[in-house]
């Protein structure tokens, strides 16, 4: 008799389906959030770069129409400028300097360099470790060199590590020959 009753709400038990659609919810559910989350940790990392990548070609293209001579206060300047521009949860970095190419030489060489919250500037001795990401360029002629840099920070644990966003932006001098480094 037990057993009858048993295998009968065992059938009735099977063929309901009332409250599938709360089971299915709460399966599913985790997973709807993590990619909707993870989405938007994505969507942020992409935007984050492309805002440093603007804010490195918004200054590069103010040094490059400067007429007067660049100095520490000017740099100290374009550095708050990086910020304002990347609104960036972590440390921003910056290094400006000016290359000319010697063509009698085959090099180029620094005729000045600026760094904030990087840890050092280009010389004439390290200059070769980034020649093959500098255009061909005429004999005597100058470049400014913008590098921007800090670490995406995902405000969600979704399976992304921190990243390290950096740029490397060259204009050439718009108004003048050279931009120059006051002493």
């Amino acid at each position: 008799m037990i057993g009858h009753r048993l295998t009968r709400f065992l059938k009735v038990f099977a063929k309901d389906n009332s409250g599938g659609v709360t089971i299915e919810f709460v399966m599913v559910m985790p997973f709807l959030f993590w990619a909707f989350m993870a989405s938007y940790v994505y969507f942020d990392g992409y935007r984050q770069s492309a805002t440093n990548l603007k804010a490195a070609f918004t200054i590069s293209d103010l040094i490059s129409r400067e007429t007067n001579a660049i100095n520490d206060e000017y740099i100290d300047s374009m550095h708050n400028l990086l910020e304002l521009m990347t609104r960036a949860t972590s440390q921003t970095e910056l290094r400006i300097s000016v290359l000319r190419w010697d063509e009698e030489d085959d090099r180029y060489y620094v005729s000045w360099s600026e760094a904030r919250n990087m840890e050092d500037t280009w010389t004439d001795d390290n200059v070769d470790k980034i020649e093959a990401k500098l255009p061909i360029m005429s004999d005597q002629d100058r470049l400014i060199l913008v590098e921007t840099g800090n670490t995406f920070v995902p405000l969600y644990n979704v399976g992304m590590e921190n990243k390290k966003l950096s740029n490397f932006v060259y204009t050439r001098p718009r108004f003048a020959p050279q931009v120059i480094w006051e002493s």
